[in-house]
């Protein structure tokens, strides 16, 4: 067996040296890159529609889910709308409410039950995947949107009569924090 000459061995040792500063700040300089603009937050994003302006962005998780809660304008009674983040989209999942009016769902079907809660309100399973939800701010309604124990009522996000749209994206570390995000 041939054994390396010993200023070959040492030759290459000392440029080794020289390069493996250089090569750790090189891959901390793309791990930070990679971190902080790589899209890699899942995020609702609210939005007015006219003009399209973001009022509000919140880091969530996939499956995670939110509340949007108003007071029917025909019957003036509280009605609960559960969506979920589910990929880049959301699910319409159910709503509860404790008496019908226009737009309130009277029938119970196999893919969409109608019941009784365990307090004796009603729920309609909707369970329906859109891409993104759209809501006209109202003027009676009081709609408010529930995230994580906060509650955010429409009119501080936009005007009354003016719609919103609630969607998911994927963004970066950098995109999050720059968008202002509440979490």
């Amino acid at each position: 067996m041939v054994e390396p000459a010993p200023h070959l061995l040492s030759d290459v040792i000392q440029r080794m040296k020289r390069i493996m500063p250089w090569a750790i700040v090189s891959m901390v300089a793309l791990g930070m890159i990679a971190f902080f603009w790589i899209p890699s937050q899942t995020v609702l994003v609210v939005r007015t529609v006219k003009p399209e302006k973001p009022v509000l962005c919140a880091r969530m998780t996939d499956g995670e889910e939110w509340m949007i809660s108003y007071t029917h304008s025909v019957n003036r009674r509280p009605v609960h709308d559960f969506l979920r983040i589910e990929g880049r989209g959301l699910r319409i999942v159910r709503s509860v409410f404790d008496a019908f009016g226009a737009g309130i769902p009277e029938i119970s079907t196999p893919e969409n039950p109608l019941r009784f809660t365990a307090d004796g309100r009603l729920e309609y399973i909707v369970n329906r995947p859109v891409p993104d939800v759209t809501i006209f701010v109202g003027r009676v309604a009081g709609h408010v949107l529930h995230l994580r124990e906060r509650e955010i009522p429409f009119v501080s996000l936009a005007e009354p009569g003016m719609a919103l749209r609630f969607s998911v994206e994927k963004r970066s570390l950098y995109q999050t924090v720059k968008g202002e995000c509440l979490w």
